[in-house]
């Protein structure tokens, strides 16, 4: 086998579970995943570790239902201020891990150090020493070295960072969970430092429960025995949850409000909703710099050390109440997927619209996709809750619904490739029309279209922009069209391959 970035891509991708795997999962309601926590401390001895070992990476772990990914490079961002810089001159870190899922563009975006994602270079590199130390401890036992030899795609991943970061050096490194916490594949952890809990939803119910108080119990299987926990204000029902296991594991839990002094700092993360998760990342930080002796704990309120303040400004995000621009189009991407960060979405969308100097209805596009959770609903709760905020019964003039096959060509981008959907409503275009289905439903004046890539939805956007701006010179006469506002959301699969779509054609 090569050893190239595109060869680790292509040796990733069959750790993928397929369809009937990943539906037998959800089937069982989580049964299946009880015994993950033994499995994958046996998948790390198999590569050379034990849990404990990576004690001394100085672990912050995060997990929640909204958030968790916003709040995790926030804490990552203040840390990195206390990096060797010049504008440091006593340094507390060496290097800064921060492992986050999913990616948006490249796989190798999940693991990153010092805030910047692995090179293709280093990312092959401990890819393939993952791979060939599972191969090992397998012929060492005279069992296969198929795919068998290995833990499924985000096990291995997560394995391959606990081993990039004890080979970097790493001295502190952010964890965010994939899915629930009690049972997640990162809650191997020993002993971190801090643990964090965002903000809570229904999501994942399958896996997690269809209650919150189930979701709560998930996610507070984070907290550990002489680890501060900290958490944003909850409903009742999940704060009395978080409470009462925190009590069992003998934790000290705090509920963090909003800071009024970040009413002073511009963050670096658009959306009112990041204050909450801004001031979190600040109780965090500074109770993990205090655990290791840098710090003394930040009073509430109190003005803020300069590198909390720069971290906070600094810190970038791609994908979440992000805007690219081009020519007469302003594409508004936030990758929000579950109900309430989709109407927060809404609600910064709506934030951004200017106020129409044409006397013609203003020219609004979505671009939506979601391919596993209920899409009809949350596509429901999109129009609400923007028909609210903009006071317009027809948020949008024109709907796209594609599927997250990222070229009509060419496909799925290697890093964007998915096996774990049913191949024929793919294929078929199921979800997008029934999406289509609906949102006629709810609006029956939008010009609604399903398309099967999303390259073939960006281009007829781009079709319809250049369509409107012609008519917005016609009808003004002065050579200036007012900008259209296309808000594209729904999926984390969809924004990545919007973006790889974007950035291919420039």
């Amino acid at each position: 086998m090569e050893r190239s970035y595109a060869d680790a891509i292509s040796a990733l991708n069959t750790l993928q579970s397929n369809f009937s795997v990943v539906d037998a999962i959800r089937k069982s309601k989580g049964a299946l995943n009880k015994d993950s926590i033994p499995e994958m401390l046996d998948w790390c001895r198999k590569i050379g570790y034990e849990a404990s070992d990576f004690d001394r990476l100085n672990l912050i772990h995060i997990a929640g239902t909204k958030g968790k990914g916003s709040t995790s490079a926030f804490i990552s961002s203040i840390l990195a201020q206390y990096l060797p810089l010049p504008s440091q001159p006593n340094p507390r870190f060496h290097k800064i891990g921060l492992y986050t899922s999913p990616h948006l563009r490249f796989v190798r975006e999940r693991i990153r150090i010092d805030n910047e994602p692995l090179s293709e270079e280093t990312f092959a590199k401990y890819f393939f020493q993952t791979w060939d130390r599972l191969e090992e401890s397998a012929r060492a036992k005279s069992l296969p070295t198929d795919s068998k030899a290995k833990p499924g795609y985000f096990r291995f991943l997560t394995l391959m960072a606990f081993h990039t970061y004890m080979s970097e050096g790493v001295d502190t490194a952010i964890i965010e969970c994939g899915i629930g916490g009690e049972y997640d594949a990162t809650n191997i952890l020993v002993k971190p430092r801090v643990t964090g809990i965002t903000s809570l939803g229904i999501d994942h119910v399958n896996l997690l429960g269809n209650t919150i108080e189930s979701i709560a119990w998930h996610k507070a299987g984070i907290m550990k025995p002489g680890a501060p926990a900290f958490t944003v204000p909850q409903s009742p029902a999940a704060q009395k949850v978080l409470e009462e296991r925190a009590a069992e594991k003998s934790v000290l839990l705090e509920t963090v409000s909003i800071e009024p002094i970040l009413s002073t700092i511009p963050l670096g993360l658009a959306g009112d909703f990041q204050l909450s998760n801004a001031s979190l990342a600040i109780r965090i930080a500074s109770a993990h710099l205090q655990s290791l002796g840098h710090a003394s704990p930040l009073p509430p309120s109190s003005e803020l050390p300069a590198e909390f303040n720069a971290g906070l400004q600094k810190v970038r995000w791609p994908g979440r109440c992000e805007i690219r621009r081009e020519r007469n189009i302003n594409w508004h991407i936030d990758s929000g997927h579950t109900t309430e960060s989709i109407q927060a979405a809404a609600t910064w969308f709506a934030s951004q619209i200017p106020p129409s100097t044409n006397k013609k209805r203003p020219t609004r596009i979505l671009l939506f996709n979601q391919q596993t959770r209920d899409a009809s609903a949350l596509a429901t709760t999109l129009h609400t809750h923007l028909a609210i905020s903009l006071h317009d019964q027809k948020p949008f003039t024109h709907t796209a619904f594609c599927s997250n096959i990222t070229f009509r060509d060419a496909g799925f981008r290697p890093d964007l490739v998915s096996i774990n959907n049913n191949e024929t409503v793919v294929k078929e275009l199921k979800v997008q029309k029934e999406l289509a289905k609906t949102w006629r439903g709810i609006d029956d004046q939008a010009e609604v279209v399903v398309k099967g890539s999303i390259e073939e939805a960006v281009n007829w956007i781009r079709s319809v922009a250049a369509d409107s701006r012609n008519e917005g010179i016609e009808e003004n006469g002065e050579g200036v069209a007012e900008q259209v506002q296309v808000l594209v959301t729904g999926s984390v699969h969809l924004v990545g391959g919007f973006l790889e779509v974007l950035e291919s054609g420039e």
